[in-house]
């Protein structure tokens, strides 16, 4: 689960980055002077010990908002045992209400659990949204002192880095009579 949460949430990030590496050797700068490198950035995400203190904590909230969903649930469950043991003495209007009210429940936990995944998607980018960034910030900071060109990720292969370059959408959308 650790790596699985690491590196979706990486991945994720990473498609906002993505640059498609076949037109890397579309350009004018010949592959012989390209210096390229690569990483597997969850692998390096999953080994930074921020991650497993994100990950404890997200593990935390989580297990707190189970718990309390595991008490909404015994307690419907109460309710509907005293509701088959008893509602054959109840008046019409008393299984009505009781109907409802277990109904109600229901539809409170079903809510319940709706808010808590987005609670804790939330809570997975707050926690684990720094340690990305952290990682890229340190793989833009080799690609600047190592001087690459390019610096594949090896985790999804999409690019982390990529030096200037001359932007060929304006030069596509013309070829493809695109305004």
């Amino acid at each position: 689960m650790k790596n699985q949460l690491v590196l979706s949430f990486f991945l994720d990030s990473l498609l906002r980055i993505g640059i498609v590496g076949i037109f890397i050797f579309s350009s004018n700068v010949s592959a012989q002077n390209l210096k390229i490198g690569h990483i597997n950035s969850g692998e390096l995400v999953a080994l930074m010990p921020e991650t497993k203190k994100a990950e404890d904590s997200l593990k935390r909230f989580a297990e707190g908002l189970e718990t309390q969903v595991q008490a909404m649930l015994s307690e419907l469950k109460i309710k509907y045992a005293d509701f088959q043991s008893k509602s054959k003495e109840w008046t019409e209007s008393l299984r009505e209400y009781k109907t409802k009210e277990i109904q109600d429940l229901q539809a409170n936990i079903d809510n319940f659990q709706q808010r808590a995944q987005q609670d804790i998607s939330k809570r997975k980018e707050d926690l684990l949204g720094p340690v990305i960034k952290k990682a890229e910030d340190v793989v833009k900071v080799i690609a600047k002192e190592g001087n690459y060109d390019y610096i594949f990720d090896t985790t999804n292969g999409g690019v982390l880095h990529a030096k200037e370059s001359e932007n060929l959408l304006e030069l596509a959308k013309k070829k493809l009579k695109i305004q």
